[in-house]
């Protein structure tokens, strides 16, 4: 590292955390105004809103557009490196292109690896807060938020193994009891097993499900058994934990909680995974796409051209723009057709690689 690089990183930091705090402030602001009656209506202070909503949002809002805010930034302060003719005397002075864009790169390696670890344990946990404050008092009043089975808001139907199905009514997470439930067992297609219960309960000191005023009916070759309990207990692969209805779980599970989530739901034979899969993924492919983005930018604003910065921030918009679309399609695809998620987050990333590498070999070295 010589003066002119750490003179390029330094510029690159700093415009950055300056676009970051900007748009920061915009989102903030924007969101504010949407949601004030919101906050009034929830009847909480100005530090208790903070504390329990913004401390989580605008994480997530640095998550969401940190691509962009790398990408604008890298076009911005090039921009103008090249307007006053400064990247014409770094090349000038004997240094190759591929020397100039060393410290773009690990500028671009650093910011890559801040978001990939965010991404991974910290943003989940700012995710966790917002999801709470959204759920207490945002959602309430949301009926597409409300999304339940059937016309029951606290019924859960669960597949917890190849065989068996199981159903359960009116579950209170506080007591975490249902009224209702019931277990099916298949074989060969055929139902072999069903054991219903008016009532179950979770036992803490058993670690096991307690059934009440139960049921047990077995089928077999020589007919129906049929047996009543007043009470009995079962093992069962889901814990109480696991009965929610959240619309907001994969944004708050760290990567490897989703990842064992979903190696869980898939044993059970669970359905409809793939936006879990895709998110786990993205998180992966979206710090690659920082130093893509990172890439791109300094190659479309090192030239100097007779627009000067405005030029390179339209252009650099357009393909910000093209790049946020194209991942938008790719996610939808995964998780409303059979697009596989791992292509599903990458795609954008491969296809701008493309991009990159032709604007590389244009530009005036």
């Amino acid at each position: 590292m010589k003066k002119i690089d750490w003179y390029i990183l330094k510029k690159f930091l700093v415009t950055f955390i300056f676009c970051l705090l900007l748009f920061t402030v915009i989102a903030v602001a924007v969101d504010s105004s949407e949601k004030t009656d919101d906050f009034v209506k929830a009847n909480l202070s100005t530090i208790e809103i903070i504390k329990q909503y913004y401390l989580g949002f605008v994480p997530f809002i640095w998550s969401l557009l940190f691509p962009l805010f790398v990408f604008i930034a890298v076009i911005f302060f090039t921009s103008r490196l090249a307007t006053r003719s400064e990247i014409i005397a770094v090349l000038a002075s004997g240094n190759s292109y591929n020397r100039f864009l060393r410290p773009y790169i690990i500028g671009g390696l650093l910011l890559s690896s801040l978001l990939w670890f965010g991404s991974r344990y910290w943003i989940p946990k700012a995710n966790g807060i917002r999801s709470a404050f959204q759920n207490n008092y945002l959602d309430k009043n949301d009926p597409s938020k409300n999304r339940s089975f059937g016309n029951c808001s606290r019924c859960f139907y669960r597949r917890t193994d190849a065989s068996t199905f199981i159903g359960i009514r009116d579950f209170d997470t506080a007591s975490k009891s249902a009224q209702g439930f019931f277990l099916d067992r298949t074989k060969d297609n055929k139902l072999v097993y069903n054991l219903r219960a008016q009532t179950i309960r979770w036992v803490s000191s058993k670690s096991k499900w307690q059934l009440l005023n139960a049921s047990e009916r077995t089928v077999n070759a020589m007919g129906e058994k049929l047996k009543f309990y007043d009470s009995t207990y079962i093992n069962l692969s889901i814990k109480p934990i696991e009965l929610r209805n959240d619309d907001y779980l994969k944004d708050k599970l760290t990567s490897p909680e989703l990842a064992y989530f979903i190696k869980q739901e898939e044993l059970r034979g669970s359905e409809g995974l793939s936006a879990l899969k895709v998110e786990l993924y993205r998180r992966t492919a979206t710090p690659a796409a920082v130093l893509l983005l990172t890439l791109i930018g300094v190659v479309i604003a090192s030239r100097k051209t007779r627009g000067g910065s405005g030029m390179h921030l339209a252009l650099g918009i357009v393909i910000a723009a093209m790049f946020i679309i194209s991942d938008r399609f790719s996610t939808v695809f995964a998780t409303k057709g059979n697009f596989p998620p791992l292509l599903a987050a990458w795609a954008p990333n491969i296809a701008f690689a493309v991009v990159a590498y032709l604007l590389y070999r244009r530009t005036p070295k």
